[in-house]
């Protein structure tokens, strides 16, 4: 999958296209879920992912990020999803997000997902508070 955004910008589910420097700069040094995350650690968890999606900058620049782990059949979590400062205020993270949860055959999974702080952005693809049922380790 490759398409085109307004302002030039750009999603591409391409691995080879991941600027790993990038994405470990953000996830494991500025992220408030896996700050000191190591760069070994952040490679595998891309290998080891159903799909990552790159959003790319007019220049080619990795401008954000996320990763999707999942059976590939019925279950999916949205991981280390992230727009670099720069590039925020375009509603680019909703076309990133967008394009996990809303294609096929993607979008028929149950979802799941952790945040504390952009609940109105998944709530606009349905995510809510899991039920009673639901437990963590």
């Amino acid at each position: 999958m490759r398409r085109e955004l307004s302002g030039g910008y750009e999603l591409d589910d391409d691995r080879r296209r991941i600027d790993l420097d990038v994405v470990h700069a953000y996830v494991g040094g500025v992220s408030y879920w896996a700050k000191g995350r190591s760069r070994e650690k952040m490679e595998r968890a891309i290998a080891g992912s159903a799909r990552v999606i790159g959003l790319y900058a007019p220049d080619g620049a990795q401008a954000g990020f996320l990763r999707v782990i999942s059976d590939s059949a019925t279950y999916a979590y949205l991981a280390d999803v992230f727009v670099l400062d720069g590039h925020r205020g375009r509603g680019l993270g909703v076309e990133l997000v967008r394009e996990a949860v809303d294609t096929e055959p993607w979008k028929h999974m149950s979802w799941h997902l952790r945040t504390k702080d952009a609940q109105s952005l998944y709530a606009r693809f349905g995510f809510h508070r899991p039920s009673e049922r639901s437990l963590e380790r």
